[in-house]
């Protein structure tokens, strides 16, 4: 195994996932005069990322594959920042209503997202509609390795992890820590991680395969590294590791969150001070 062909895709997996996770912040946590251009921003990069996918869906190049993983990465990037700036939520913007729990729960915290998942999903029908008669689907995979990792750790949150992150959350969201459970565990969080260590395993093993070509090559390197990036992402949340130092740097500007009051396994989890509705 050669260490020059896997390893740059590696390294460059890494930072843009530790360097662009921190940007976001930084943009997210921006007051509200600053959203518009905020928006107007990341929406021309969004647009930038979408040509550079369909000018580079037939590039089969080592090249070709970093551009599409950039590219997806980049629109990713624009419904994240949507989300952090409060623009691209959902119709119910206050805390859990005290008392709620099983389905009623779920429709809240459901209310709270529902327009981000809607930008999700018109965003990853844009990047597969632009891609998908090409010969190079590195970046309709790699939006969709980020889709289901998201989506995964929210249903994570959702029914309950040890390490809840709230220190991500800008204070403009801050009302979403009341939608999280604090537990050791969570059925579904062993399947997600062994889910994603089998997926990012079969693909390392695809990636290792000889005769193929440096493009080949190098885009399944970056579609494994980013799904064992998730799957560190899940293991940060059961386990008593400081994720947040990786971003300390990101997270200065932003407002000591709001305490999260002590509550039994299993059971919604309020911000102190948040109103009731």
């Amino acid at each position: 195994m050669d260490a020059s062909t896997y390893l740059p895709p590696v390294l460059f997996t890494l930072f843009v996932w530790w360097f662009g996770t921190g940007v976001i912040m930084l943009v997210g946590a921006l007051p509200p005069r600053a959203t518009r251009w905020s928006m107007l921003g990341v929406t021309a990069v969004l647009g930038a990322a979408l040509y550079g996918l369909a000018a580079g869906r037939d590039d089969v190049t080592a090249g070709g594959a970093y551009l599409a993983f950039t590219c997806a990465m980049l629109v990713w990037a624009w419904q994240e920042t949507g989300f952090l700036l409060g623009v691209v939520t959902g119709p119910r913007r206050a805390p859990c209503p005290a008392g709620a729990r099983g389905w009623r729960r779920a429709g809240y915290a459901l209310a709270t997202i529902l327009w981000h998942e809607l930008a999700v999903a018109v965003l990853a029908a844009a990047v597969v509609g632009l891609t998908w008669k090409g010969a190079n689907h590195v970046g309709t995979w790699t939006f969709l390795i980020l889709w289901a990792m998201r989506q995964s750790a929210k249903l994570n949150l959702f029914l309950g992890v040890r390490n809840l992150s709230e220190e991500f959350l800008p204070a403009r969201l801050r009302y979403l820590g009341s939608y999280f459970t604090r537990r050791p565990m969570n059925l579904l969080l062993p399947v997600s991680v062994a889910a994603a260590a089998v997926a990012s395993w079969l693909v390392w093993q695809q990636a290792t395969e000889p005769g193929l070509d440096a493009g080949v090559v190098t885009g399944h390197v970056l579609l494994a590294s980013l799904l064992a990036l998730g799957l560190l992402e899940h293991v940060f949340m059961v386990t008593p590791l400081p994720s947040t130092a990786l971003w300390r740097w990101s997270l200065r500007s932003q407002p000591a969150p709001a305490r999260i009051s002590r509550a039994a396994p299993g059971t919604v989890e309020r911000v102190a001070g948040a109103p009731k509705r």
